[in-house]
């Protein structure tokens, strides 16, 4: 299937190319991931773990309290944290007092400060894994991490401008109706095959997989 067709249903959608551009998201530039800290990933990682199913527009306006309450989110501390600890941020105003996530914390800065001993960094670990190979990551965060199976992982990537296409609801309709989707939502065979469709438009249109990715969902919602 051409990616020519798709784009330019996408654009007549939306109303021309120069409007579908404005709405394709950020890449990271060379160097920028390897150049964030440890505790920006273990910050992102545990908003979008508290977004997934609540209002995200409630945990965006407490952030600044996430930030206060979890003392800037240094992994190497989070990592061997007092029980008490998480047992008072449960009782603590400044967050969403979700005892379950708020335990997602230690086990997140585990897997990046795992992941930094070996590769220098969390961000030298992330910049080194392949966008052709998204599926394998998603699998890796979810086997190693807490609570990053679904859409958190592919959302916490995207806001860190790593580049990855995100298997939402629309975009995996639009796999369907091209016929390169017939798997169940959220199975690996689904990944898979989101993983090969996108890796075949990535070599005829050198684009971003973040960019292919908004681009198919726009021809179908909004």
């Amino acid at each position: 299937m051409s990616f020519a067709r798709i784009y330019e249903q996408a654009a007549a959608r939306k109303g021309g190319e120069a409007e579908l551009r404005s709405l394709l998201p950020r890449v990271a530039e060379a160097g920028e991931l390897e150049a964030q800290g440890d505790d920006r990933y273990l910050s992102e990682i545990t908003r979008c773990v508290f977004k997934a199913g609540f209002v995200w527009r409630v945990i965006e306006n407490k952030w600044p309290g996430f930030e206060a309450a979890f003392q800037g989110f240094v992994p190497l501390y989070w990592q061997q944290v007092p029980p008490e600890v998480l047992e008072a941020l449960a009782q603590d105003e400044r967050i969403v007092r979700n005892l379950q996530k708020i335990r997602t914390v230690p086990e997140n800065a585990r897997m990046i400060v795992d992941a930094a001993r070996e590769h220098g960094s969390f961000g030298v670990f992330l910049s080194q894994w392949p966008s052709e190979d998204q599926a394998g990551l998603l699998l890796w965060l979810k086997r190693h991490g807490a609570r990053l199976g679904g859409a958190t992982a592919q959302y916490f990537l995207r806001r860190m401008g790593w580049d990855c296409f995100i298997l939402s609801q629309d975009v995996a309709t639009a796999l369907r109706r091209e016929g390169l989707l017939d798997a169940s939502a959220g199975s690996k065979k689904s990944l898979l095959q989101a993983q090969q469709a996108f890796n075949d438009w990535h070599r005829e249109t050198g684009l971003p997989y973040s960019h292919l990715s908004r681009i198919l969902a726009c021809t179908v919602g909004d």
